[in-house]
């Protein structure tokens, strides 16, 4: 049996090592990695791979930047003689990336069953690209993972067979429950010269709130105004940086304690030890949430609701000026770490286990159309 391994994005980084530790010890299975070259910044990039102990991919394929089009298009374009070369039985893609769907769509072209972890999360807000993404890839996967209650009641009410869905729990968790000692021996915190919960963490990528500059200015404003409250550290994101200096607004970051991108195992030093951490990421709501640390995503919606009704996580929607108020309330508030169903750092076992048991001799529908092609095109030609 071999295994695809698909990625694209720090995120999925940190998701597919532990599906990828996983299955390590079963006999008789091969794992190849494919870096889609997405995230090509050496912070969000080549760093991972050594703090999560990844084997260097196989197969970078250096897509890099562009539109939605560009990646999606250039990656299958790459993705498909690749796949159609090394035939692998699964292909594993995790998460919503641009990397994500065109994954799932060149496997699925060439009858290789998909597996999508992370599946049926859902914000419903279609103006979120991830969301487009998202609903695409779990159409076309044969295994669906999942890692909380209502993505299961998402993908039976878009007609996803209740035998193709699998509650598993969450694999992020899993990266975090094995690097967080390591990370408590980091001196991030004492580098920058902030005390542990005086502090407020911001990340913000996405285009609603960094490729508008009005919006971006407000934010930037808000941020500034709360750094006379408390430190603010913000490892800034390369499009985030891009932005602000296009649009001029390089002066509102002169209260703000601004990084670069910083690794995995310091990141999560610095969200354990914050006070409260403000961002528009998805995954970082469900880190916060296991480590009782005020999330505020700055966001109309979620696709992890469960962060909402059971971690710590609250949404902002409102006007710039109003964040300070919310975040220096979030900060008073009391830690609450919480672990949702099966958030139990055992979420890839879990998926190799499946796998493994119930997968490996029962060949989803794309597999089956494969073989059923290749019969066909092999009778044609008289063999």
């Amino acid at each position: 049996m071999r295994i695809a391994h698909i990625v694209g994005t720090r995120p999925n980084f940190m998701k597919a090592a532990a599906v990828m530790r996983a299955f390590s010890s079963a006999n008789g299975l091969s794992q190849i990695l494919i870096h889609t070259g997405q995230h090509y910044d050496r912070s969000l990039s080549d760093d991972f791979f050594h703090d999560l102990e990844l084997p260097q991919p196989d197969v970078n394929l250096g897509i890099g930047s562009g539109s939605h089009a560009e990646q999606t298009g250039r990656t299958m374009i790459a993705l498909e003689p690749l796949l159609d070369r090394v035939e692998p039985d699964w292909v594993f893609t995790v998460g919503s990336a641009n990397s994500a769907l065109a994954a799932a769509l060149a496997a699925t072209k060439l009858g290789i069953p998909v597996a999508h972890v992370e599946a049926g999360l859902r914000s419903h807000d279609r103006s979120m690209p991830e969301e487009i993404n998202r609903v695409l890839v779990d159409q076309i996967s044969d295994a669906l993972f999942t890692t909380e209650p209502s993505a299961n009641e998402n993908l039976r009410d878009e007609g996803i067979e209740t035998g193709r869905i699998h509650f598993v729990g969450n694999v992020m968790i899993d990266s975090l429950d094995r690097y967080r000692a390591r990370a408590a021996e980091l001196d991030v915190d004492d580098v920058l010269g902030v005390e542990p919960g005086s502090f407020a963490l911001v990340t913000l990528h996405r285009p609603r709130n960094v490729d508008d500059p009005s919006r971006l200015a407000g934010l930037l404003g808000a941020l500034g105004q709360l750094a006379t409250c408390h430190p603010v550290v913000f490892p800034m994101h390369p499009r985030t940086a891009q932005n602000i200096k296009r649009f001029g607004l390089e002066s509102e970051l002169a209260m703000l304690s601004v990084t670069g991108p910083v690794r995995y195992l310091e990141f999560l030093t610095l969200m354990e030890r914050a006070g409260v951490l403000i961002s528009d990421s998805g995954s970082i709501q469900e880190e916060t949430t296991v480590l009782g640390v005020p999330c505020i995503t700055v966001r109309p919606s979620t696709e992890r609701p469960i962060t909402v009704s059971e971690g710590t996580n609250q949404l902002f929607n409102g006007n710039p000026e109003e964040l300070v108020g919310v975040a220096l309330t979030a900060m008073e508030a009391e830690r609450r770490p919480c672990r949702p169903e099966l958030w139990d750092g055992r979420a890839a076992e879990r998926i190799a286990r499946v796998t493994l048991e119930q997968l490996r001799f029962q060949p989803g529908p794309a597999s089956v159309d494969r073989w059923e092609r290749r019969l066909t095109s092999e009778s044609l030609l008289g063999r």
